[in-house]
C-alpha cells in the first residue's frame, strides 16, 4: 500500500475537489488485502457516517486493526458521540475561550475547524486546541456566552455537510498543508523505509545544535533510509505522520516539546528524548535527589525553600562559601548564582524563589573546565571538556539577552577520558533511561569527581562535539533510531 489514504464514501463525494490516487471509497479500502507494509500506513477517515457500526465508525475500526494510523481514532469517535466524556477533556480549552475576543455580538457560535485551522483568525487559538484534543478532519463547535464564553457542543462533519466554494477551497488548501503527498505529483525520490520528524526551532536563541550539525543529522538519516524531516511546534497536528521523533530544541516541562513527546510515546513511535527523561533531567532538583539516593558522586547539595537566616546559617555551615544557587529549570547557566556571603545568599534566593519554591544549593566545586560526556543507549558516545568563560566561574557568561560569551572546548575519544569521569557518567545515565544524554561532570585538582547534571537534550553543534568523531557521530544516533524502530 502507498504511504496515505483519504477514505471517503463514495468517490462521488469527492468531485468538488482535486482528483488523487490517494483517494479511495470505503469499499475499496475495505477490499484491500496487502494491509502490510515497510511504511507506516496512514489513513484520514472522511467517512460521513461515524455513529456505531456505521461506516465511518468502521473505516477506523479497521484501520487500526490494520496497523494504520488514523484520525479520527476509534477512541476519538466514541469520545464526540456523548458529552459527558468529550466534556471530560474541555478544561485546558477554557483558556483558550478566555482569551477569545469576537466582533460578533451575539451569545451564540458556531465555529468550523479543518484538520486545527479555522476560517477566522479570531478562532486560531480555539481550534488548534480543540484538534489537538479530538483529531478529526472536520469539526463543528458550537460557543454559547453568559457571562464568558464556553464550549456547549462539539460534533463531527463530513464533506456533505461542506457546501459553500468558501469552505470547499478552505478545506482543499488545510488538507494541502496537512500532507502535501496528497495533491503534489510525486517527485522521483529514494524510497524510505521509515520517516522521522525532527523537532528544531529556527528562532531558539541557543539551540541544542547548529543547522550545519542539522543538516549532517539529515544526511547521516538518508543513508541508513530514513527520512528525517525537519519541524516546528506548529506540526503537532501532523505528529501521528511518523515513525520516530528526534527531539532538538531545548526541553521543558511546561513546553511544547514535553507535550510533543508525550504524543508520540501515546502514538508508539520511537522519541528521542522521551518523556520519561525529559521529566526527570529538566528538573534540577528531581535529579539532585535521584543521584545522592543512589550514591552516585554530586557536590554536596541542599534542597532550600525559605529565606530565612536560620536555614540559610545551616546551608553555609554544611556548603561553605561559595555557594552556588540554582533553579529547578535552568539551562545553559541561566538562572544560577553565585553567593559570596550572606548577603549575596540572601539576595539570590529572594530571586530565585520568586519563580520556583525550592532552590538547589551545591558546595563551589572550583575547576577550569566541565566534562561532558555524550551518552547513547548506556554507552559513551563522545567527550568534551568545556572550559570556563575567561575570568568568570561559569562556561556561559550571559552579559544581556542577546549576547553570550562561551569558553573553549576540547573534543577527544571516549577512551583517553579518566576511568572515574567515564564511570560516573553510566551510573548517573542508567538511573534516567536508555535515551540520548549529556553528562555535565566536574574533577577537581584533588581527583575528586562529581556529577553537576544530566542533560536530556544535549548539545550537538558542528566543529565542537562532532570534532573528534565526525560523520560518524550523526550516524550512531540516526542508527539507534533505525535499530529502534527496527525492533518495533
Amino acid at each position: 500500500m502507498s504511504g496515505y489514504y483519504v477514505v471517503v464514501d463514495d468517490l462521488d463525494d469527492w468531485s468538488p475537489y482535486f482528483p488523487s490516487r490517494e483517494i479511495i471509497s470505503f469499499d475499496q479500502y475495505l477490499a484491500k488485502t496487502d494491509v502490510k507494509s515497510e511504511r507506516t500506513v496512514r489513513i484520514l477517515n472522511l467517512c460521513r457516517n461515524k455513529r456505531s457500526l456505521g461506516r465511518g465508525y468502521y473505516c477506523s475500526l479497521l484501520a487500526e486493526a490494520r496497523g494504520h494510523k488514523v484520525i479520527p481514532d476509534i477512541n476519538t469517535i466514541n469520545d464526540l458521540r456523548r458529552k459527558k466524556l468529550y466534556s471530560l477533556r474541555l478544561e485546558e480549552i477554557a483558556k483558550s475561550l478566555n482569551k477569545l475576543q469576537t466582533e460578533d455580538n451575539s451569545n451564540k457560535l458556531t465555529v468550523r475547524v479543518f484538520l486545527g485551522e479555522t476560517r477566522s483568525k479570531d478562532f486560531t487559538e480555539l481550534g488548534k486546541a480543540v484538534f489537538e484534543r479530538f483529531p478529526t478532519p472536520i469539526l463543528e463547535i458550537v460557543l454559547v456566552k453568559n457571562r464568558h464564553w464556553s464550549l456547549d457542543k462539539i460534533q463531527p462533519l463530513s464533506l456533505q455537510d461542506i457546501h459553500s466554494d468558501e469552505e470547499q477551497e478552505f478545506l482543499a488548501n488545510t488538507l494541502e498543508r496537512f500532507s502535501n503527498r496528497l495533491w503534489r505529483k510525486p517527485k522521483a525520490r529514494k524510497h524510505y523505509r521509515y520517516d522521522v520528524a525532527m523537532l528544531c526551532d529556527d528562532q531558539e536563541a541557543m539551540p541544542p545544535s547548529d543547522k550545519k550539525a542539522l543538516n549532517h543529522f539529515v544526511k547521516a538519516a538518508d543513508k541508513l533510509g530514513i527520512n528525517l524531516e525537519p519541524i516546528n511546534k506548529k506540526d503537532y497536528v501532523r505528529l501521528a505522520e511518523y515513525d520516530g521523533l528526534f527531539i532538538r530544541e531545548t526541553t521543558s516541562i511546561d513546553h511544547h516539546t514535553y507535550r510533543f513527546a508525550k504524543k508520540a510515546e501515546a502514538e508508539g513511535m520511537v522519541v528521542i528524548d522521551d518523556p520519561r527523561s525529559i521529566l526527570r533531567c529538566t528538573n534540577k532538583v528531581y535529579l539532585a535527589d535521584l543521584l545522592r539516593t543512589n550514591k552516585v558522586p554530586t557536590p554536596k547539595t541542599l534542597l532550600l525553600s525559605h529565606t530565612d537566616k536560620q536555614s540559610l546559617k545551616y546551608a553555609i555551615e554544611y556548603l561553605g562559601f561559595p555557594i552556588v544557587l540554582k533553579i529547578p529549570d535552568g539551562a545553559f547557566s541561566r538562572g544560577m548564582f553565585k553567593a559570596t556571603d550572606m548577603d549575596e545568599l540572601v539576595d539570590a534566593m529572594k530571586q530565585l524563589t520568586r519563580t520556583s519554591a525550592l532552590v538547589l544549593a551545591q558546595e563551589f566545586l572550583y575547576t577550569d573546565y566541565d566534562w561532558r560526556i555524550g551518552v547513547l543507549n548506556n554507552k559513551p558516545l563522545y567527550a568534551c571538556r568545556y572550559f570556563m568563560v575567561k575570568g568568570h566561574w561559569q562556561i556561559y557568561r550571559h552579559d544581556d539577552a542577546k549576547n553570550v560569551a562561551t569558553g573553549g572546548f576540547e573534543t577527544m575519544p571516549t577512551y583517553e577520558v579518566p576511568p572515574k569521569v567515564l564511570d560516573a557518567a553510566l551510573r548517573a545515565c542508567k538511573l534516567i533511561g536508555d535515551g540520548f544524554y549529556g553528562v555535565d561532570i566536574k574533577q577537581t585538582a584533588e581527583g575528586k569527581v562529581a556529577v553537576i547534571e544530566v542533560n536530556d537534550n544535549p548539545s550537538i553543534d558542528s566543529g565542537v562535539e562532532d570534532k573528534f568523531l565526525g560523520q560518524a557521530l550523526y550516524h550512531e544516533v540516526m542508527a539507534e533510531f533505525l535499530r529502534r524502530m527496527e525492533l518495533q
